[in-house]
């Protein structure tokens, strides 16, 4: 429905508006493609819609501000790095705290045991350990289940996120498998490593849980990376049988959807996992991960002789659990991410998924939302998808790049990955109604032709 001569046309007005709008940010890159690759200091920066990213100067609460002296409605928030919001005061005062008096030491600090206390409360799993990434988290968790298993793979679902680790970074294809368009310098083959079938589909589970040779299946309780994917009724609960029956572990990488609750998913559906995995926001941007484990596994993994060799075991790294981060993530948890404020930013996810439902349908776009908790996302199809194909079969580059400039140019910033508004305890009922404003706008232009 969308005239794709009309939609260059106003794709390239955008980037002239965005060139012209920010004079400081394209001579920052100018100069930093002398030094960094890309002109970034990290790839995926460039992922941003226009021909150059905008430099940030500060951040706050629910607003960025560039180095051009515009301010940005933040809906990106770090890609759920900043869920908190920008130096949330609730964990401000312990970090810079924590700085004054140390940021690493090799010890514990009074606040592990904290952390630790609160997050077995949130998601029911009894021991936890502490890392800088989710993607440490999730490497170390498939370390454990290989060695508590005996098994030498392990499964996981076609688009899945679980940040850079190896083995996750593959695709179904028409020949069987292949490694993720962008994974670089694979160091096997993943298809040596690794089970992978669609999302929702119990039947390849099954098949492939089969072989008796997965140490676990590594899953997001729902899809999130190339856009939401909800589970099928009763699919987890099959997940969970399907993995007990067969001898394999069942890792949950809630970084994402901590989004859905206090407890993530696991807390908010009652999931029964073996270990539980995140990162991002618990550190109120502060680099921390998590893994929390059952304690027969624990007893397992760490049991008789756990010292040995522990700094040689490729589970831990010398900054892992610093001061830091364990102040930042007892902060965060004791008074950021609270059941008060999750309510309050679900309410607002709310209210955006109503509003920009009720403007694709009064311009008659076949489209539709999804949410998962306080994340909430527009998608170009009729019907939402059941797995991570037909995720990526919606997807349209030039009308993401289109959407995303359009929101840029009008003080709204959203994720640049995919199409989400991610609320924050800082994020306002204005916030959100300013997002579906120029959202409509951006829509009234698309349709005009």
């Amino acid at each position: 429905m969308i005239d794709r001569a009309h939609l260059s046309s106003l794709l390239e007005r955008e980037r002239k508006t965005f060139v012209e709008r920010n004079p400081r940010s394209r001579k920052l890159y100018e100069r930093s493609r002398r030094s960094l690759v890309g002109g970034v200091p990290m790839n995926w920066m460039t992922k941003w819609a226009g021909p150059f990213p905008v430099f940030a100067e500060r951040a706050e609460g629910a607003r960025v501000h560039d180095v051009d002296g515009h301010e940005y409605i933040d809906f990106c928030l770090g890609d759920s790095g900043a869920m908190t919001g920008h130096a949330p005061p609730g964990a401000v005062d312990a970090i810079v705290d924590q700085l004054r008096r140390g940021t690493t030491m090799m010890l514990p600090t009074d606040r592990a045991p904290r952390v630790g206390e609160e997050l077995a409360r949130r998601f029911g799993l009894p021991y936890w350990q502490f890392t800088l990434t989710a993607t440490d988290a999730n490497r170390f968790a498939l370390r454990l289940a290989r060695a508590i298993t005996g098994k030498p793979k392990i499964l996981v679902f076609n688009w899945c996120y679980h940040g850079s680790v190896d083995e996750a970074l593959i695709r179904l294809s028409e020949n069987g498998t292949t490694p993720a368009r962008g994974n670089v310098g694979p160091p096997v083959d993943p298809a040596l490593t690794t089970r992978i079938v669609e999302f929702n589909d119990l039947d390849a589970l099954e098949r492939e849980l089969a072989f008796e040779d997965v140490a676990c299946v590594l899953a997001e309780p729902a899809l999130t990376n190339i856009g939401i994917v909800h589970p099928q009724p009763g699919f987890h609960a099959a997940l969970r049988e399907l993995t007990t029956r067969h001898g394999a572990l069942l890792i949950l990488d809630e970084t994402h959807t901590l989004c859905a609750g206090p407890g993530g998913c696991t807390g908010a559906d009652g999931l029964e996992p073996d270990l539980v995995t995140m990162g991002k926001p618990i550190g109120s941007g502060v680099p921390s991960g998590a893994y929390g484990i059952r304690a027969e596994h624990a007893e397992r993994a760490f049991g008789a002789g756990a010292g040995v060799d522990s700094d040689w075991s490729g589970v831990g790294g010398t900054l892992a659990a610093n001061a830091l981060s364990m102040a930042a993530m007892a902060a965060t948890l004791e008074n950021v991410l609270t059941p008060a404020a999750y309510e309050g930013m679900i309410a607002r996810a709310e209210r955006f998924e109503t509003a920009a439902a009720e403007i694709i349908a009064r311009h008659g776009l076949p489209w539709h939302m999804s949410r998962l908790g306080c994340r909430v996302e527009y998608r170009y199809a009729p019907t939402p998808p059941v797995n991570g194909s037909e995720a990526v079969a919606s997807t349209d580059c030039e009308l993401d790049d289109f959407t995303h400039l359009y929101a840029l140019n009008r003080g709204v910033l959203m994720t640049p990955f995919h199409n989400m508004a991610l609320m924050s305890p800082a994020t306002t009922d204005a916030d959100v109604d300013r997002c579906a404003e120029v959202f409509e706008a951006s829509v009234q232009e698309l349709t005009a032709s």
